[in-house]
């Protein structure tokens, strides 16, 4: 069973490659005894203002999700922690990625301050599932979805962020990683997709592997 290996997960990936339905899967794979912790990022008010006006609302954007995360993974310290599977659509070490993306040279010294003080001591994933996607992949299922709060979202803020990923993986080594390429893959809409990827992690010995199903 996957989860004798794994008892944290995390899903990780850009905006719009499926991160969120995966770990909603997962959890409901592995049943009640699984926790599972999602971002909101609904609740974030300045989200929208964002995407219509990057340069004057990232530092707020970012500040807000830099406490909302750190609010929310404080629940991986409580004392069932061990107890429990858990599985979640983020990591925090994420956070600095996006701010380095979107905030300016002074922004973003100001945040590696408070980043720095913030930042909790919380366990390590035990796997980390990173999907990938191409931005054109991406800009689809953010249309299709059809969120409000993503509807300036532009193809080359993706790619930017497609190639922060990358880069932000490369060097990761704190946790084994999963790397899926899911343009060819629905875990959502066909079953035998899902039991595939469940599958090829159970297969997986070293600390990186990569998965990529052709048409």
């Amino acid at each position: 069973m996957l989860f004798e290996k794994y008892s944290y997960i995390a899903v990780e990936g850009p905006i719009g490659v499926g991160k969120t339905s995966l770990a909603r899967m997962l959890a409901a794979h592995f049943g009640d005894s699984c926790r599972l912790l999602l971002e909101k990022p609904e609740r974030n008010p300045f989200l929208a203002r964002f995407y219509d006006d990057p340069q004057r609302y990232a530092l707020p954007v970012q500040l807000f999700f830099l406490f909302q995360r750190i609010q929310d993974l404080q629940e991986l310290v409580q004392p069932d922690m061990f107890s429990r599977a858990t599985v979640t659509d983020f990591l925090i070490e994420k956070d600095p990625l996006f701010a380095q993306l979107t905030l300016s040279d002074d922004e973003f010294y100001l945040y590696q301050q408070m980043y720095g003080h913030l930042q909790p001591q919380v366990p390590v994933p035990d796997l980390v599932i990173y999907l990938q996607a191409s931005p054109e992949k991406l800009i689809e299922r953010v249309k299709r979805r059809g969120m409000i709060y993503e509807k300036n979202i532009t193809e080359d803020y993706l790619r930017r962020l497609v190639e922060s990923y990358s880069r932000f993986f490369l060097h990761y080594n704190a946790a084994p990683v999963f790397m899926v390429n899911s343009d060819n893959l629905n875990f959502v809409e066909e079953s035998h997709d899902f039991d595939l990827l469940l599958e090829r992690i159970d297969r997986m010995r070293g600390g990186r592997e990569f998965f990529n199903r052709g048409l």
